[in-house]
């Protein structure tokens, strides 16, 4: 019998995300005021146009990831909660001097998938691609899998699928979201922004800038994020520790960043050294008969 992976529904599924943050931009100044604090290029977003970013302490390290959208007027900040309580803070540190206005998005963001959902978009959109929709956005996250906000209450007439399906197919795509323990930990590089087009290296200053250059340009970053799957008997969460096998001894090698197990299959991404090995076999430290290996990232890694 196959192990449990995180496969597409049959069908256009809706998923309800009750474990994301949505915070509002508003205001003449939205997109100008986040530029300086970001590391994508908000300015060049337009109305119906996506991009993952990061925001950063001073010193580079990540407050969060996000993806953002840019709906007609305002820009939409997806996160996990579990960072906001040190985010927003940070994010509203300057706003005072400028007409931005930050707050939680009263609308509504859901996520589908599941086979024939690109179809489904174009019939009920037409849409092939992100782009805007009566009331909102539709965003294409990767084939047949589509995130959509609206500023009203959406009624879709659609099977409902279970949310942790979801977060596994973000980790199967290699995408990062960060929670509370590991902010000030990661630069963006870290998390892989840069490969995932949400680091702009010409855009001018921001929050944190410098680290983020020296990085690229001085090979300053030896950490990636990675994507395991394997075998565990218990629960895994973000924060835990892995160790990998050298010989006959174990050594810690990096954190999971998050995780989806089912049936005692586990899918995680982590951030590891960037010369890891392609065989390299790891362990959960606290449960030692765990056994988990690397999978192809889905898109090439870049400096």
């Amino acid at each position: 019998m196959s192990l449990p992976t995180p496969l597409l529904p049959a069908e256009p599924t809706l998923f309800s995300l009750t474990d994301l943050a949505v915070t509002r931009f508003t205001g003449p100044d939205r997109a100008k005021y986040l530029q300086g604090q970001v590391t994508c290029d908000v300015n060049a977003l337009l109305p119906g146009q996506s991009s993952l970013g990061g925001h950063c302490d001073p010193k580079g390290k990540l407050w969060s990831d996000f993806r953002l959208l840019c709906l007609e007027e305002s820009l939409l900040m997806l996160t996990k909660p579990s960072v906001l309580a040190r985010q927003l803070p940070e994010l509203k540190k300057f706003a005072v001097f400028a007409k931005v206005e930050i707050g939680e998005f009263q609308g509504e963001v859901v996520g589908l998938a599941g086979q024939g959902t690109d179809a489904w978009i174009s019939a009920q959109y037409g849409l092939r691609e992100t782009g805007l929709v009566d009331g909102g956005m539709a965003m294409r996250v990767e084939a047949d899998r589509w995130l959509l906000a609206s500023e009203s209450p959406l009624a879709l007439n659609l099977p409902v699928g279970d949310e942790a399906l979801w977060w596994g197919l973000e980790i199967k795509a290699g995408l990062p979201h960060l929670e509370a323990v590991h902010q000030g930990e990661y630069i963006p590089q870290m998390l892989n922004l840069q490969a995932l087009e949400g680091i702009s290296f010409t855009k001018g200053c921001y929050m944190g800038q410098e680290t983020v250059a020296r990085a690229k340009y001085r090979g300053a970053n030896n950490r990636a994020l990675f994507v395991l799957t394997g075998s565990a008997g218990g629960p895994v969460a973000s924060g835990d520790a892995l160790e990998i096998q050298l010989g006959d001894n174990w050594r810690r090698s990096g954190l999971v960043l998050n995780a989806w197990r089912q049936q005692g299959q586990v899918w995680l991404t982590a951030v590891l050294p960037k010369d890891t090995e392609a065989d390299a076999r790891f362990r959960l430290k606290q449960e030692e008969g765990s056994s988990l290996t690397l999978q192809l990232l889905p898109y090439p890694l870049a400096d």
